[in-house]
């Protein structure tokens, strides 16, 4: 078994963190001020579910660098104004050389984006539909251990069954854990517990 410190790496401070931040010095950042903090905005958690897609393949660290080009081309995850893309902007972004320029990927986005707007008619927002699938306690008491879970193949069933493309398990599983659905940070990282406080005090969505 792991110990905490083989779990850990040390931050810019000397304080421990997940031991994937040591895969670049960007990641620092990402993991202390957003990875497992508790999301309820419909805006950012369709961008993070179309930025899991685009990453399927590919690492997060490419994605990450890409983000603010991500969010020009797809006018911040405004899913109101992709859902009105045509073949046009679709070309338009397959010459886009600041994203991945993946046909499929950006096809799923405007897709979801149409399947986004329809969630909010029927569901009141995309927050209230999948704080619907936050795991009970005991399905976090190993972080980092798994690559899917019973809720987040729930999730992607369900998501699939109302039409969204790219939502995967093991996608759905990566959204959930940066979305601050389960605290996965490793016991020992100075994160875990701001995470779990954040997701203590979090309002959760209200449900239809």
């Amino acid at each position: 078994m792991a110990t905490t410190k083989s779990r850990t790496v040390n931050g810019p401070d000397g304080k421990p963190r997940c031991r994937w931040c040591a895969a670049a010095p960007e990641f620092f950042a990402y993991h202390d001020g957003e990875w497992g903090f508790p999301v309820a905005d419909d805006h950012r958690l369709f961008e993070k579910l179309c930025l899991e897609g685009f990453q399927s393949g590919l690492s997060w660290r490419t994605i990450l660098a890409k983000r603010e080009n991500f969010r020009a081309a797809f006018h911040n995850f405004d899913f109101e104004k992709i859902a009105r893309f045509t073949p046009h902007d679709v070309a338009r972004l397959l010459k886009d050389a600041g994203i991945v320029r993946h046909r499929g990927k950006i096809e799923a986005v405007i897709n979801n984006a149409k399947r986004a707007r329809e969630m909010i008619q029927q569901e009141g927002s995309l927050a209230a539909f999948i704080w619907r699938y936050e795991p009970g306690a005991n399905q976090l008491a190993n972080p980092q251990t798994a690559s899917t879970s019973a809720a987040s193949l729930a999730l992607s069933k369900e998501l699939k069954k109302r039409g969204w493309t790219f939502v995967g398990p093991t996608t759905i599983y990566a959204f959930m854990q940066a979305m601050g659905l389960i605290n996965d940070h490793v016991a020992g990282c100075v994160i875990r517990p701001k995470a779990g406080h954040a997701r203590k005090t979090f309002k959760r969505p209200d449900k239809r």
